[in-house]
């Protein structure tokens, strides 16, 4: 099975209220697990944000503090899909595809992820507004990492 196939399995998945599935071929076996949280979201992998997250982007925008803690609780995050680099562009000569104030709907191309050299196109599931980008330009992220926060509409 190769990386495309496993990434468009993950989509499926993350869409689906399925728990758990195996595939296995002559190439090996692979298995993905959904968090028990995700299952109750039908969806979207984008969920409600949580208050113990919310402490870093408070904590590395103070002047943001006290408007914060308030906007939080109907926030919605866009997550990582996957573990790679986060990119803000197709190419370093093209405009930002998502940034503060970018309106989003479903099926919306709103950042890149490379992984293995394969640069993968991540969507947005909710529709609202960026309230706030988390994740610098060519950083790496983790599997399951907030990166954006959307006010849905």
């Amino acid at each position: 099975m190769d990386l495309k196939q496993i990434h468009d399995l993950i989509k499926v998945v993350n869409k689906s209220n399925i728990g758990e599935i195996s595939i296995e071929d002559k190439d090996g076996k692979v298995t993905i697990k959904q968090k028990e949280d995700k299952i109750t979201v039908t969806s979207a992998p984008a969920q409600v944000y949580a208050s113990a997250p919310a402490a870093a982007p408070v904590a590395s925008a103070p002047a943001a503090a006290p408007t914060a803690p308030v906007v939080a609780d109907n926030l919605i995050t866009i997550k990582s899909p996957m573990i790679g680099t986060f990119y803000r562009r197709a190419a370093p000569d093209k405009p930002l595809m998502a940034e503060e104030g970018t309106e989003v709907s479903p099926g919306k191309v709103v950042c890149i992820i490379e992984a293995m050299k394969l640069f993968n196109e991540i969507e947005s599931e909710v529709k609202g507004t960026i309230v706030k980008v988390l994740v610098e330009d060519a950083s790496p992220v983790e599997y399951d990492q907030p990166l954006f926060l959307v006010q849905p509409a």
